[in-house]
């Protein structure tokens, strides 16, 4: 094989199927060094990128204004390439089972003008086998040619972290898989192109699709053992915080903290893993348990927001709270599978209906009914501000900005402050009097 050379030499064009929080990071790297062109059926995104704006924040206007991406909604254009890397999303539907629809149809539109001696590399999170007995045959089935002779396929499973700033692309290890060990070598040669830490070669598809399904899971067990802590120690009056930074002094502490579990990784991967296994036969025990415990937490602290508004004697249907953050994590504008969402419905069965503040979400993305502003300005006469997401620039507010935000009626003993990720200095906090909480 000798796509590697033709890339290099630019006779040749690389082809990103999805341009999201995934897509839009490995077309930008790659266009620096070869020929892109940057697909997605979502024209008012390609528009945007058109215009210079990068909606993922994971770029950078100027950097999406300068880029040498080929942006196009325009499958015809696809014809030109002869690498395609898939990155559509794989969400769950309804009933927490797999959604393979987007990777179906991604599979579909690349058969229309998949060639000889072209590879098919898959990022999208899939349980072990989707590559191989579901996208495999679809290529096939719609391209006439039959993959290993004609072309090939090949796993790489996404590894960015969206909005972290440290951990990128080209400084993360690389999981490289594929249908042999010709093209696993050439996939591994093409990755070089944009990564600078090691390459590591899986020995199948399944291990690598595998790899990545676990290592989300297991952060998830992780936090749900915190999460669980924290119930408890709600329940003892122990501040939690104090119990990890007691608990981090030793050696093999794993640092993990309590919080809401959502996004398109950790809060959707592990449900691949069980959907596999359960059709194998086996009752997932410990990645379900995880699943139900990171999903109850938004409804937990949900009840404590209410707990502290009696307690302070509000009358819990007339209260004004505020929501800062709602994101699924901090310094990224994605809002899928947010659990902060959770949190508004939950409180709007209180009849409360929060202020939402967010200087970093794409405000269009939240769904109609909410109120949600990214000025400070526009909040006032607060009896409860909410610490969900702490971005960079939420952090940055001061505790006397803070204070101004509240009712100026309310003595501080009566100002709740419910600091779901710990943003706040404790020893401040009190010391100004404030009602405060801290999951």
């Amino acid at each position: 094989m000798n796509i590697y050379e033709n890339l290099i030499n630019r006779k040749t064009k690389i082809a990103i199927i999805g341009l999201g929080y995934v897509g839009m990071p490995i077309a930008h790297e790659f266009s620096k060094k070869v020929n892109v062109i940057g697909y997605d059926i979502n024209e008012i995104k390609i528009n945007r990128y058109l215009s210079g704006f990068d909606d993922t924040n994971e770029i950078g206007d100027e950097e999406i204004r300068e880029t040498k991406i080929e942006f196009t909604s325009d499958e015809k254009k696809l014809s030109e390439a002869s690498v395609f890397i898939v990155t559509v999303p794989t969400p769950i539907n309804i009933d927490n089972t797999p959604n393979l629809l987007p990777v179906k149809m991604a599979s579909k539109t690349i058969a229309k003008y998949l060639k000889k001696d072209s590879i098919v590399i898959y990022e999208s999170t899939v349980y072990p086998g989707v590559t191989e007995e579901i996208c495999m045959k679809i290529l096939e089935k719609e391209s006439g040619l039959i993959c290993g002779k004609d072309f090939k396929i090949g796993y790489s499973p996404e590894r960015i972290n969206p909005g972290d700033k440290v951990n990128k692309l080209r400084n993360i290890v690389k999981i490289v898989s594929a249908i042999d060990n010709e093209s696993r070598e050439e996939i591994k040669k093409i990755y070089k192109i944009v990564v600078d830490a090691d390459i590591h070669l899986a020995r199948s598809i399944k291990v690598a699709e595998a790899a990545k399904v676990v290592e989300n899971s297991q952060r998830d067990i992780n936090i749900a053992f915190m999460n669980e802590l924290a119930i408890v120690f709600d329940k003892m009056n122990i501040d939690t915080q104090d119990v990890i930074d007691a608990m981090n002094t030793k050696w093999n502490s794993l640092g993990f903290t309590p919080g809401l579990v959502g996004g398109h990784c950790i809060g959707v991967d592990p449900y691949y893993f069980i959907y596999e296994a359960e059709k194998l036969g086996y009752h997932s025990q410990i990645v379900l348990s995880g699943r139900k415990t990171n999903n109850n937490m938004s409804n937990f602290i949900t009840k404590r927001i209410i707990k502290e508004l009696i307690i302070t004697e509000k009358l819990v249907s007339n209260a004004k709270v505020a929501i800062f953050g709602v994101t699924f994590k901090e310094n990224t504008p994605d809002v899928r599978n947010s659990k902060v969402l959770d949190i508004v419905n939950h409180l709007k069965e209180y009849s409360i209906e929060p202020i939402l503040y967010d200087p970093v979400a794409n405000l269009e993305e939240i769904s109609e009914g909410k109120y949600i502003t990214n000025n400070l300005k526009d909040i006032a006469d607060l009896d409860c501000i909410v610490y969900a997401v702490p971005h960079d620039e939420i952090r940055k507010i001061e505790l006397d900005k803070l204070d101004s935000l509240f009712n100026k009626s309310l003595p501080n003993n009566k100002k709740i402050i419910i600091d779901i990720k710990s943003a706040l200095d404790k020893d401040e906090v009190d010391i100004r009097g404030y009602r405060y909480w801290r999951l």
